[in-house]
């Protein structure tokens, strides 16, 4: 153990969280680089002297994927850490990945004792230390594989619940191949999250990672309809599926204009912006309208309407506008993305919703007729529910407007697997604890099955279905 680790428990009580260096926002607004640096050695080691070592260490039981926090930040305070890192990997595949853009404020970092009387320890920040470290050293401890099974197991969806699941199995000694639609791997991790929060490469770095291990990928496999699960399992032998393809089909508001050229899907715009690289704007043509020195509307307010509209300011909006219909309170996206959309220069409606879109006579958006709002009694979310003001209507000027208030199942599986049980939503139907579906042998897990959440509640998904596909095929009952 460390000499820092050592102090008395007061002492460390009174360590101050370590704020993790951030570029500048005049800079950061006009380019794609990662926001947040990373801790430096010296700041991740006395952050680490802030856990108190408790007993019973609720952020373990508040992680959904079961990291053991405080083993980990142990190592880091002895200053071994690869052996953080390695530890960090027996329950998480994608350690890179969940210490940028997991929400820990809510999770591991909730349940953490130092919190209840400052601020908690950074988790989070530890965690992407540790894995960055691991990766820049070039000596990746990845965990070694059981013997082999003979068994094969398809994942349906490179997203963080299927690449989750994939580590956890191939762990386990079966078979593993990843079947992904689009032509880059990583799902949600690069079509949905702009690269100034989620740099591409280290997507690219986990994935590759689990090659190593052992997993098998294959892009642009639409299935559902280039092959069915029916398919997978009798012509291909598949022994297990697990279905994790994410909750894709955008919502839209519903209101007259929302055919105008101009108004856009979130997840259309990240998706030409992350995948057809227009955050590379001086290389590639651009495959998104064109933002600069246009006024971009975006309405929503959780991670990926944050996501849209401070990537628009990236691409050279004249006025970069989030239109929300609650208050900051009721905004689901994290307090430091908000933070750093007001930083970026974003400008913020609260308590304002579209009713109508509008435009010129060729077709294109010339701006969305709002009206503004108040908080009544909360609804079924437990938020106040929001009461249209009378007589309040008003023109926003908008040549660019992206709706980012949700999405909801991709129904091509479904629509082609008749015997596999969906709800009224038409989500996939599995058991909370087994992932188990309607069909023996395909399980589900992720967005396609709660709605749309969060990149680790996804991962807890998929180690709970890699640990109950592997009792199915182990024990062979269903």
């Amino acid at each position: 153990m460390s000499e820092k680790n050592s102090l008395p428990l007061k002492e460390r009580m009174k360590i101050l969280r370590i704020h993790m260096p951030e570029a500048d926002p005049a800079v950061r607004s006009r380019n794609f680089e990662e926001v947040n640096q990373g801790l430096p050695e010296a700041d991740a080691l006395t952050e680490a002297s802030r856990c108190i070592e408790c007993a019973k260490p609720g952020c373990v039981v508040d992680c959904p994927v079961g990291v053991k926090v405080k083993e980990v930040i142990a190592l880091i305070c002895a200053g071994d850490f690869l052996a953080a890192a390695a530890k960090l990997r027996e329950d998480n595949s994608l350690p890179a990945i969940t210490g940028r853009v997991c929400p820990q404020e809510n999770q591991c970092e909730g349940g953490c004792i130092v919190g209840k009387k400052g601020q908690p320890v950074a988790i989070g920040n530890l965690e992407r230390f540790i894995a960055d470290y691991e990766r820049l050293s070039g000596k990746l401890g990845l965990p070694a594989n059981a013997p082999a099974t003979c068994k094969s197991v398809a994942i349906v969806g490179s997203g963080p619940a299927g690449l989750s699941a994939a580590g956890d199995l191939i762990q386990k000694g079966h078979r593993v191949r990843v079947f992904e639609a689009l032509h880059e791997l990583g799902g949600v991790l690069v079509y949905g999250i702009p690269e100034f929060r989620l740099p591409k490469s280290i997507v690219r770095g986990e994935v590759d990672n689990l090659r190593r291990m052992g997993v098998e990928f294959e892009t642009n496999v639409v299935v559902g309809k280039s092959v069915t699960l029916d398919e997978l399992m009798n012509e291909e032998h598949y022994d297990a599926v697990f279905v994790a393809t994410g909750a894709g089909l955008p919502v839209f508001l519903g209101v007259p204009g929302e055919h105008f050229n101009g108004v856009y899907s979130a997840n259309e715009f990240l998706t030409r912006v992350n995948l057809m690289r227009a955050y590379q704007m001086e290389e590639y043509d651009e495959p998104v309208y064109d933002c600069r020195d246009r006024d971009v509307i975006v309405v929503g307010g959780g991670n990926t309407a944050m996501d849209a509209v401070r990537t628009s300011r990236r691409l050279g909006a004249r006025s970069a506008t989030l239109v929300y219909r609650r208050s900051d309170a009721e905004m689901p996206a994290r307090a430091e993305e908000v933070k750093h959309a007001r930083e970026e220069g974003i400008e913020f409606r609260m308590l304002t919703n579209p009713v109508e879109f509008i435009g010129d006579e060729k077709g294109w958006l010339t701006g969305a007729r709002c009206v503004r709002m108040e908080l009544g009694e909360p609804d079924a979310s437990g938020r106040r529910r929001p009461v249209e003001v009378k007589g309040s209507e008003f023109v926003l000027p908008a040549n660019v407007a992206i709706i980012g208030v949700g999405t909801t199942a991709n129904p091509l599986i479904q629509s082609t697997t008749p015997d596999l049980a969906t709800n009224k939503w038409n989500y996939i139907v599995a058991d909370e604890n087994s992932m188990r579906t309607s069909k023996r042998g395909v399980f589900a897990g992720g967005d396609i099955v709660t709605g749309g959440a969060t990149v680790i509640l996804a991962m807890g998904a998929g180690r709970k279905a890699a640990a109950s596909i592997h009792e199915f095929l182990t024990a062979g009952e269903w």
